[in-house]
């Protein structure tokens, strides 16, 4: 009787577990995001952030339970994320990006997918440097960029 008592008692426990978890989950993921109408093309220079020794600001709006996203601006050396996938959706500049082991052609309006562990950088516009939208999941740790030569 006791080992039925407690098979159950931890069964309930689970379920009742799972349901709060459900529940709770959209709660907690919409803690950090603010209705908001971002202004894309009016954010430059100080607007995006400090320019870092190469250019490049970078400037986060949505901080969510799973993904972040922001509006960069400038070119990075290559680089990696060990632990996050990005998506870059370009909103201004022509050129070429790093992506795995080779160079590709870019414009506005490709989306770049580059899962964890791949190799980028936008390291030679055609003109102005690029400027993207870039969604980061899971959110990027501070220490989960890892630059390359």
């Amino acid at each position: 009787m006791n080992r039925t008592v407690a098979a159950l008692s931890i069964a309930a426990a689970f379920a009742a577990g799972c349901g709060v978890t459900h529940f709770l989950r959209p709660a907690l993921a919409a803690e950090n995001i603010t209705a908001q109408v971002i202004h894309v093309p009016e954010l430059v220079g100080d607007a995006l952030g400090p320019a870092s020794a190469t250019g490049f600001r970078s400037k986060m709006f949505v901080s969510a339970d799973g993904a972040t996203i922001s509006v960069q601006d400038g070119n990075v050396p290559r680089h990696m994320h060990p632990n996050t996938n990005e998506i870059q959706y370009i909103l201004e500049g022509t050129g070429t990006v790093w992506l795995g082991d080779k160079e590709v052609q870019v414009k506005p309006g490709d989306l770049i997918v580059i899962p964890k562990g791949t190799p980028h950088a936008g390291t030679k516009p055609e003109g102005r440097p690029f400027k993207a939208i870039a969604i980061k999941t899971p959110p990027q740790a501070p220490d989960d960029t890892k630059m390359l030569p």
